[in-house]
């Protein structure tokens, strides 16, 4: 009789208005009551009542009221799980009272709960919470067929749902929404393909991204620019007891950003199962107005204006601590998320012959390119090789717009520093022509040489001598590397013969002081492999690889520092397996070392009829280095380059013939100096070996 009383009291309470009473107070005694009720009908009247109750429902209401009710009923079919594992199986059923209901019986008549008195999108946090309760973290707490009703009657009432949705941006989308995407990992294959993808689809995207449920547009970004102060250190704060701080907390722990990876797998699974192709395009567009909007309100932060190599210098160390990470969390989040959909994007445009044609293919990779660029300011800050998904998303979209040169141009024009030959004071605009180096490398393959010329050449310029500051470094690389890569396509020779004297000097410029060894090794041999045969510079400068080592020469031999040069410039060096390389990397290198390194690296291009000029010339060059640490491991480069591989079968048999017959081993082992006094003793081409010998028995 008490539990009968407390619900009469329970279902009085929940017909008072919610402005006399606090209606989500009552949720904790319905969770009790529903656990422990024998009346079916009892509960199928508390479950109605739960989903119709004025003092819940009558008000205002957000997901977390509806993660609330969810609660309710997956917490009450838990409870049932629990009470029957720890009932004593020695007490027989029955005693005074109505037998207890078991499993079946209870979902039977909470499920009835279900009526025409609430909307149908109610229904599904009935639904869900049960099936959750029962089936959710492996709990497997129903029978089969008990389980596949549950699922069926959730995508019935999802599909209902749809058909009955406000199409404003109200709590209904949203509710669906959350419940699928909490309860989507439990159903079955059958049923997900009952789901009608093609109204899904627009309201996930709608909701994630645009909705107060979701990331609001992106306008809280801006906003925080409001509570940015300057501390009297002159460095920028932003307070964790702010109003902003407290709206990104919120953002973040709201029930679908929190559950933000399996609601992109969501919108992904949608996207792959769309049966419109049309509405995956609109999807892209959507997402595009998303991170344009993004984009545009970190403009308008303060902290957008901050560099990142400057943070600790202008930033606050207790923001820097605790409320930017928080930022820089929920954006990284936020990332994830649009590349998840855009492989899936990717993907089906790969493979739906509707979304490959012509018309929709290209179009839809420069807008997945347009929004990787307006996240770049994000992807940059975590590395873009540290999602694979990252990775195939923007070499997909390269891959498929290479196939179309002419939009190919449009797309790079469209996404060029707004003013060329210039560096810009904004760190997002560096940022944005870091972007724009980094992909059009990707482009030279199939661009015109006009446009490498005019744009690629020209963005990169000013960023080539400005490798000694921190701030530049990396879009510093990427200009140097966006160069090289126009300079080795064959199309681009005449090119490559205009601008390659600028660069040469430009090189020798920055290296040592705002270059690593690494990176003049890497740049010089380029620059070789492009003039050198078979290129066509070649054929109009078939000189240009020979007086390009011979300033390389001059300057190691005349002018290059033998001091070590600091870490920094040293580089990491490539791992191995050998001992004996692994530890050679480990020796500081000088200026004169890395020249030196450079001219063996670029040997494996030269003629036949070069490296019989050349091959004397590094042995020479190699004997100058001091000290010996360092001329051991420019040895070991110089004779690896000879034995591994490097040479092909005509240069290599004439590296083995110098070698051998020609003096290069005792040039290497024993000096120019000893090789040229002991040449002029042994008179004649000998094979190695016995030379001495032979000397004495002829003079005999």
């Amino acid at each position: 009789m008490a539990t009968e009383r407390s619900l009469g009291a329970l279902l009085r309470s929940l017909q008072i208005p919610p402005h006399e009473q606090d209606g989500l107070s009552l949720l904790p005694t319905a969770t009790s009551l529903l656990a422990v009720l024998k009346n079916p009908l009892n509960i199928t009247l508390l479950a109605s009542q739960l989903l119709a109750a004025p003092a819940i429902w009558d008000q205002p209401v957000d997901l977390h009221v509806c993660r609330r009710i969810i609660s309710v009923f997956n917490t009450a079919a838990m409870a049932i799980l629990q009470s029957e594992e720890s009932e004593d199986p020695r007490i027989p059923w029955g005693g005074p009272g109505p037998r207890k209901l078991d499993r079946e019986q209870w979902v039977k008549a909470v499920v009835g709960g279900a009526d025409e008195k609430s909307p149908r999108w109610r229904h599904l946090l009935l639904i869900g919470g049960v099936l959750l309760g029962f089936e959710g973290q492996d709990r497997q707490g129903l029978s089969w067929s008990v389980r596949r009703k549950l699922e069926s009657a959730l995508v019935t009432a999802a599909q209902l749902a749809l058909d009955e949705l406000d199409p404003r941006d109200g709590i209904d989308g949203h509710c669906i929404i959350m419940v699928l995407n909490y309860s989507f990992q439990l159903l079955s294959d059958g049923e997900r393909e009952r789901l009608d993808y093609d109204r899904l689809l627009p309201v996930m995207v709608q909701t994630t991204y645009f909705s107060p449920e979701g990331f609001e547009s992106a306008y809280f970004l801006g906003s925080v620019d409001q509570d940015i102060v300057q501390t009297p250190s002159k460095r920028f704060a932003w307070p964790s007891q702010s109003a902003t701080v407290q709206r990104i907390t919120a953002i973040a722990s709201s029930p679908l950003v929190s559950a933000l990876g399996p609601l992109s797998r969501l919108i992904a699974h949608a996207v792959e199962n769309s049966r419109d192709p049309r509405l995956v395009a609109q999807s892209v567009d959507r997402i595009a107005d998303f991170v344009r909007t993004l984009i545009v309100q970190w403009r308008q932060n303060k902290l957008s204006e901050v560099d990142k190599a400057e943070e600790q210098e202008f930033l606050d160390a207790e923001s820097l601590r605790d409320t930017i990470p928080n930022l820089w969390k929920l954006l990284r989040n936020c990332l994830y998320s649009v590349v998840i959909i855009l492989r899936a994007v990717l993907g089906r445009v790969v493979n739906d012959r509707a979304l490959a044609s012509d018309k929709s293919a290209p179009f839809i990779s420069m807008q997945t390119l347009h929004i990787l660029r307006n996240l770049y300011f994000i992807s940059s800050r975590v590395g873009q090789n540290s999602s694979s998904q990252h990775t195939f998303v923007t070499l997909a979209a390269v891959d498929i717009l290479a196939q179309y040169p002419e939009l190919t141009e449009n797309f790079l024009t469209s996404i060029k520093p707004s003013e060329l030959g210039q560096i810009p004071a904004h760190p997002l605009d560096r940022c944005l022509d870091l972007y724009f180096l980094n992909t059009s490398e990707l482009f030279t393959t199939v661009i015109s040489p006009k446009f490498s010329e005019d744009v690629l050449i020209q963005a990169a310029l000013p960023y080539l001598p400005a490798g000694g500051n921190n701030h530049l470094l990396e879009i510093f690389e990427a200009a140097h590397s966006l160069v090289l890569a126009v300079f080795a396509i064959p199309n681009n020779a005449a090119v490559a013969a205009k601008h390659l004297p600028f660069y040469i000097d430009n090189l020798f410029a920055v290296f040592p002081n705002n270059l690593s060894g690494r990176q003049f090794r890497l740049a010089f041999k380029t620059v070789l492999q492009v003039t050198a045969p078979p290129s066509p510079i070649a054929n109009r400068q078939p000189l240009l690889p020979s007086i390009l080592l011979e300033v390389l020469y001059d300057r190691a031999y005349n002018s290059a520092s033998k001091t070590p040069l600091p870490p920094s410039s040293q580089a990491p060096s490539a791992s191995t397996s050998d001992p004996e390389m692994a530890k050679a990397a480990q020796i500081p290198l000088s200026e004169q070392a890395f020249l030196v390194l450079a001219l063996i690296d670029s040997l494996c291009f030269l003629r036949v009829e070069d490296l019989e000029e050349w091959l004397p010339l590094t042995a020479n060059l190699i004997n100058a280095v001091s000290p010996s640490e360092m001329r051991k491991v420019c040895v070991g480069r110089f004779w690896d380059a000879l034995s591994n591989g490097e040479m092909d079968v005509e240069r290599a048999h004439y590296c083995v013939t110098w070698w051998s017959t020609k003096g290069g081993r005792e040039m290497i082992i024993l000096g120019s100096e000893n090789a040229s006094a002991q040449g002029d003793e042994v008179q004649g081409a000998y094979m190695s070996g016995a030379i001495g010998a032979v000397a004495s028995e002829s003079k005999l």
